[in-house]
């Protein structure tokens, strides 16, 4: 089903308010509020970032967790920036929240060096087994659980889709930055066993800093047939503008882990529907709130996904995307 954009700028209207409100100062918890603190990914002014702010702030009423009412929520942003994820996960911990709410893997880290014993619920963090933070997706033990971001095959299926333009793609150069993507190697496994079957050659492509997404785009460019897969991280979500603007430059196809990038120019996305994700979580907030222990909440898979196909950045990159791909997605630009 194609977008409906009317249904979205319903949407916008409807949370608009709610995104704005979270985020201005607070009074002091009054008798009997109870208390929620949140690590985001993003900064405070990306109006994604308060999409989904909004989402979990909606899932939250739907039971009866209404902030300034009976529940206080302590929000801080980063930006991607590790250090302010070690400092406001300190500050966070030391208001004395009853559940940390974390975005991201890097704010899951920093929250869990802070505290062994508040409950954290995590959005946005891939193969939390692998990284660490749980036993198990079924039985969490200690004090995380939360929602799964990708699993590997997710991988497997962003590089199918980017076989799927003309001129083909011979080679895919894998976008990340290390220090915020901790489980590529995991993804990067499954992209090189997909690719065996398709005559595709992946290569990681780690960066650091725009000057270097710069230099390995020019590169990719000057070898032909290059395309690009970027991993959802902070560093990308931060440096997004940047990442689409350059495959632009160097006119390569690239695939995006989040609705937003096709959004903002990009050529596909495949992605969970964060703002989904972001209202069910309410749910686990909720339970614990309710005295549930963390260790006995098992981890919940994406329940929905969304692809976006800009048809406007296929024609201006001379590029043609199958119809197959075009008639399934849920939003086409064009």
């Amino acid at each position: 089903m194609r977008f409906n954009q009317l249904g979205r700028r319903e949407f916008i209207t409807l949370v608009g308010g709610a995104a704005a409100w979270p985020f201005a100062a607070r009074a002091q918890s009054g008798a009997g509020m109870r208390r929620l603190g949140v690590l985001m990914l993003s900064i405070a002014s990306d109006p994604d970032g308060q999409a989904n702010a909004a989402a979990l702030v909606q899932g939250l009423g739907a039971l009866n967790w209404h902030e300034g009412g009976n529940l206080r929520i302590d929000w801080r942003w980063t930006g991607g920036d590790l250090a302010l994820f070690e400092r406001h996960a300190a500050e966070l911990v030391a208001l004395g929240p009853e559940v940390l709410f974390a975005v991201g893997s890097p704010s899951v880290k920093a929250l869990r060096r802070q505290t062994s014993t508040i409950p954290i619920v995590f959005v946005q963090v891939v193969d939390p087994v692998g990284q660490g933070f749980i036993a198990s997706l079924a039985h969490p033990g200690g004090n995380i659980t939360g929602f799964n971001l990708y699993d590997a095959p997710m991988a497997s299926k962003w590089l199918g889709i980017l076989t799927q333009v003309t001129p083909p793609v011979a080679r895919v150069a894998v976008l990340y930055n290390p220090a915020t993507t901790p489980y590529a190697d995991l993804l990067l496994r499954d992209l090189e066993a997909a690719s065996s079957s398709i005559a595709v050659a992946v290569r990681a492509a780690p960066v650091n800093d725009d000057a270097e997404i710069e230099a390995m785009m020019a590169g990719l460019a000057r070898e032909g047939r290059g395309g690009v897969l970027v991993i959802p991280c902070a560093f990308t979500i931060v440096h997004r503008d940047t990442i689409i603007a350059l495959a632009a430059r160097h006119r390569l196809p690239a695939v995006y882990p989040y609705h937003f990038y096709a959004r903002a120019g990009g050529l596909i996305s495949y992605s969970v529907d964060l703002n989904d994700e972001f209202r069910r979580s309410a749910d686990y907030v909720n339970r614990i709130l309710k005295h549930a222990k963390p260790a006995d909440l098992p981890v919940q898979l994406a329940a929905k996904f969304e692809l976006t196909v800009n048809l406007k950045t296929a024609k201006a990159l001379g590029i043609t995307i199958a119809l197959s791909l075009v008639d399934n997605a849920d939003e086409v630009i064009e």
